[in-house]
């Protein structure tokens, strides 16, 4: 059953296109342009190319959608299959199925916006040329690593998307952008190294690096040591991507740093790189292994849902001077808590919910981070305590539109039920309370209740944020000390005002507006018709968890 028909040969193109014409761009735009091109201004003639290769991508992952046979989501599609190594018996081997499918098309459509934010509001830092290109690469090497069947080509697009990032936070970042580029790049390398001797140690010892035949074979090929070895040395690298509590610590200050498109871009899709390799992976490859670690990585996703909300607590609260942004990339330890706890149920239902999380938590915290950039280029400064010195009016009072945006954003990321965050939640904890057989159903229980727990302080600082920087502090405006009152707008004009009300911010731009409305109204279709994306996983989840048999 596909939208539209189109043939397997067309089929591979177009996922070859959306893979390699990317990198095609990033080269195009560190190219002179050509004199008709330039116009008056040659930074913004690059910006519309990063515009126009991601729009062009965007349109052919909507195309191979389409295409795509949805009465048989579990089987893969769209496959190129190419001798590139063959000492190694190394292959180019593309495919999609429903659980790709989602990843590669969140992927697409958060780079075009993040494209086309960037034209209308260029990043302060140095050349757009090296921007858009660096970006471009980013892209090409996230929709690799969702496309790839070969666990080398896998590590090699997986390491593709690092220096961009670095360079991204290093170069157009805000304060103490170099030292959280460098905890970027450290915690992200180091990781990686672990991950590959245990993509090598498969390889090797199975006789193959190709994902489709090792999810086949189900781990038969391996010994239960082998797999327990592979398991640690990649879960490790992949903890570190997700990331894992407590192998975090890198997030919050590169989120805080990096500029307002490299944080989309790292919360809505590098952090799922992590978590879609825990399921294309491990689960299928190594399923014993799987099974002896699953118990240790629901604990530690459950500590890192508590931890990640008390750190938001502790930074929502007066006087904590607490970051929005920060904020916002601690509640991702979180939700990616719930994502972990699922796929270590190793049920379908669990994982189904760590994949409906993944996507959710693309979109949601997206637009998150978009949102506290708008406020942090308005206020300049993203303080907490600064953004409530509003005389009580604070977001609602000058600047509603925004104010009830990043009011809706932050329910749909607390898991209000009818938007996307609620489903994917409520999935896993389900998945907890009956696990797979062989893991403890009393231990993952207590998992669920604490997981549980974690919604309720995800409810909480989510809430405290909306009343302090929607509705702001009730004190007078004539009180506040000079740390706390608000300061004079940067964006926008400044109309006239009765004396001691507080100066308007401008509202929701037109640009803006179209950057952000895919986002939110993804979420409501999501969170009202979440069978649209369980329809896809499903299928390929319940093969994939039973060694390749549909």
């Amino acid at each position: 059953m596909t939208v539209i028909d189109i043939s397997p040969s067309v089929m591979q193109l177009l996922l070859a296109f959306i893979v390699v014409a990317p990198l095609l761009g990033a080269v195009a735009a560190l190219l002179p342009a050509p004199p008709g091109l330039k116009g008056k201004n040659p930074d913004q003639a690059v910006l519309r190319h990063g515009v126009t290769v991601t729009g062009a991508v965007l349109i052919a992952a909507i195309v191979l959608a389409a295409g795509f046979d949805h009465g048989h989501p579990a089987t893969m599609q769209a496959t190129t299959d190419i001798s590139w190594i063959p000492a190694l018996d190394v292959r180019i081997h593309l495919g999609i199925d429903g659980i790709s499918l989602p990843l590669l098309l969140l992927t697409a459509l958060l780079t075009f916006l993040c494209a086309l934010y960037s034209y209308f509001k260029p990043p302060a830092g140095p050349s757009p040329k090296a921007f858009t290109a660096l970006v471009l690469v980013l892209e090409s090497g996230t929709l690799a690593t969702f496309a790839v069947l070969d666990l080398l080509l896998f590590f090699l697009a997986f390491e593709m998307v690092l220096i961009p990032m670095y360079f991204l936070i290093a170069r157009w970042g805000g304060d103490q952008r170099q030292s959280a580029a460098w905890k970027f790049i450290l915690y992200t390398l180091l990781g990686s190294v672990v991950m590959l001797l245990g993509l090598l140690l498969i390889g090797l010892k199975s006789g193959t690096f190709d994902m489709v035949a090792l999810a086949t074979d189900n781990g038969r090929g391996l010994t239960a040591s082998v797999q327990v070895i592979a398991v640690l040395a990649i879960g490790v690298g992949l903890a570190v991507k997700t990331p894992m509590w407590p192998l975090h610590s890198w997030l919050p200050a590169a989120h805080t740093a990096a500029p307002t498109v490299g944080s989309v871009l790292l919360a809505g899709v590098l952090l799922k790189m992590g978590t879609y390799g825990f399921v294309r992976i491990l689960l299928p490859i190594a399923p014993d292994g799987m099974r002896t670690f699953a118990p240790y990585l629901a604990a530690f996703a459950v500590v890192g849902i508590v931890h990640g909300s008390l750190a938001c607590l502790a930074l929502a609260r007066t006087g904590a001077k607490g970051d929005l942004k920060r904020l916002i990339a601690y509640s991702s330890v979180g939700h990616m808590g719930f994502v972990l706890l699922g796929i270590a149920t190793m049920t379908p239902t669990g994982v189904n919910g760590a994949l409906f999380a993944n996507i959710a938590h693309g979109l949601i915290t997206g637009l998150l981070f978009f949102l506290a950039g708008a406020v942090k280029d308005r206020y300049g400064t993203a303080d907490l305590d600064t953004l409530a010195g509003a005389t009580g009016a604070a977001l609602y009072g000058r600047a509603p539109r925004l104010g009830a945006l990043l009011a809706f954003a932050a329910v749909a990321s607390l898991g209000l039920p009818g938007l996307a965050g609620f489903w994917g939640e409520m999935l896993t904890l389900f998945g907890a309370y009956s696990p797979a057989e062989g893991l403890s159903r009393p231990a993952f229980r207590t998992f669920m209740a604490i997981g549980a727990f974690g919604t309720l302080l995800t409810a909480a600082y989510m809430l405290i944020v909306v009343r302090r920087v929607c509705m702001g502090e009730h004190t007078p405006h004539s009180q506040l000390s000079p740390d706390t009152r608000p300061p004079q707008p940067t964006d926008g004009p400044r109309p006239s005002a009765a004396a001691g009300s507080p100066p308007q911010l401008a509202d929701i731009q037109a640009y803006e507006a179209a950057t952000w409305t895919p986002l939110a109204a993804l979420t409501v279709l999501a969170g009202l018709w979440p069978a649209v994306l369980l329809g896809l996983t499903d299928p390929a989840v319940q093969k994939l968890l039973a060694g390749g048999k549909s």
